[in-house]
């Protein structure tokens, strides 16, 4: 005759971990599920294939993957000043297997930019961590006869309406930034938008305007190049990669800071037990000396910190520029 303990044996080895589960509700149900997460995660990127914002997320999805065990895929979904991509994240499941990284205007400026018809809610999203920090250098043709922000200053108030900067479009982080130049300095720098930041650098290095402010990540290229010149960093120091260009602050603006910011956000309704395990991650990811490394050589700093200085950072952007949108007059494309 079979005993019990054999009975139980053999029942284990026919059924399973199911059957035993059924057999045992003693046994936790955490050992038939395994830990999150246990599969591959997705990361929306909000911005197009190629540049230094899109390597940027890349090399921190490798570094998510080091630390989650996991792939974290990169998809790419440019466009609409970022709001597709935030689109496509809220349409998202909410088991956490989704992250958008975004350029931190999707949040703070867009909601301003395009009131009454911003085709997703910010309150559905949850702030994770910011990830880095990119200055914004301003530029100027190599025929501009002004080689710095003070020679600059003086030239345009002799000739109002009559020096050009471009931008990637009405709106975006390089445009304001040089309307709260326009708005400080009591100058009039003529707004030439482009459909994207490329093709205005183009037009920089040929003439066709004048200035452009451009993120670190791609303006460290242009002058090293010789094509352009840069005036000034809207950085609190210099940086290392061009470290002959001084700060806007160093030239006689205090307290102007422009840059753009990329962090990590995910849908409110994801599991805060989750949300803090992403944000733990992220924090071990941008330690890592390597990834530091190759981001610094394109000027940006790796950040990490906590959901609620994210959350922080972006209230403090969104009032400094809805102030400016509203007092500039600026609308969208």
């Amino acid at each position: 005759m079979m005993t019990p303990l054999l009975f139980l044996l053999h029942s284990m080895r026919r059924m399973g971990l199911v059957g035993l589960c059924l057999l045992n509700p003693w046994i936790p149900f955490a050992l038939a599920d395994s830990p999150y997460p246990n599969r591959s995660l997705r990361l929306i990127a909000g911005m197009p294939a190629g540049g230094g914002a899109d390597l940027n997320a890349r090399r921190l999805a490798e570094q998510l993957h080091q630390v989650l065990k996991q792939n974290v895929i990169v998809e790419n979904m440019g466009g609409a000043a970022g709001n597709a991509a935030a689109v496509a994240v809220m349409g998202a499941n909410s088991d956490g297997y989704t992250l958008f990284f975004s350029s931190h205007p999707v949040f703070a400026v867009n909601p301003v930019l395009y009131e009454g018809r911003l085709p997703f809610k910010p309150e559905a999203f949850a702030p994770v961590a910011l990830v880095s920090q990119a200055a914004h250098v301003l530029l100027a043709s190599l025929a501009l006869p002004a080689q710095n922000v003070n020679e600059l200053i003086s030239l345009a108030r002799a000739n109002p309406k009559r020096i050009n900067f471009g931008s990637g479009g009405a709106g975006t982080s390089i445009h304001l930034a040089a309307e709260l130049l326009n708005q400080i300095t009591h100058i009039h720098l003529v707004h030439i938008p482009y459909r994207g930041s490329a093709p205005a650098a183009i037009a920089l290095a040929s003439n066709e305007i004048q200035l452009l402010f451009d993120n670190s990540m791609t303006a460290i290229g242009h002058v090293r190049a010789g094509r352009v010149k840069a005036l000034a960093i809207g950085a609190k120091i210099r940086l290392p990669a061009i470290n002959d260009v001084p700060t806007f602050i160093e030239s006689g603006l205090p307290g102007f800071e422009v840059s753009i910011s990329h962090g990590v956000w995910m849908l409110k309704t994801v599991s805060p037990v989750i949300l803090k395990t992403i944000n733990q991650a992220i924090n071990l990811s941008v330690q890592d000396k390597d990834y530091k490394n190759s981001m610094n050589e394109f000027g940006v700093s790796l950040m990490g910190g906590s959901a609620e200085q994210l959350a922080s950072f972006i209230i403090q952007e969104s009032k400094k520029y809805g102030e400016l949108i509203r007092n500039q007059k600026i609308t969208a494309d």
